[in-house]
């Protein structure tokens, strides 16, 4: 073993406490990503249910009322999410 070998070796330690690091960060901003689908798709995935159970049930004008009013919520959230979008990228 030469000289040079213990200072690689501790080299390589800190490199590698980077790297886990980095799996860190990642691990947090994809946790993040699927929190954030989970909220977005389970108020829609919901109002679908009830809107598909009112019909079912022969309430269907509640349906459709439930229907229109959740496609404004959604028009609604649409704009803001662009308003956000266009605030990001100028």
């Amino acid at each position: 073993m030469n000289k040079a070998t213990p200072h690689l070796v501790r080299h390589d330690r800190r490199r590698a406490g980077g790297v886990n690091m980095e799996y860190v960060i990642l691990a947090v901003l994809i946790a993040a990503a699927v929190v954030v689908a989970v909220v977005v798709l389970s108020r829609s995935v919901a109002s679908m249910f009830i809107t598909a159970g009112e019909a079912t049930t022969l309430r269907e004008t509640d349906a459709q009322k439930n229907l229109e009013m959740r496609r404004k919520d959604r028009e609604a959230d649409a704009a803001v999410s662009k308003q956000y979008h266009d605030g990001m990228h100028q």
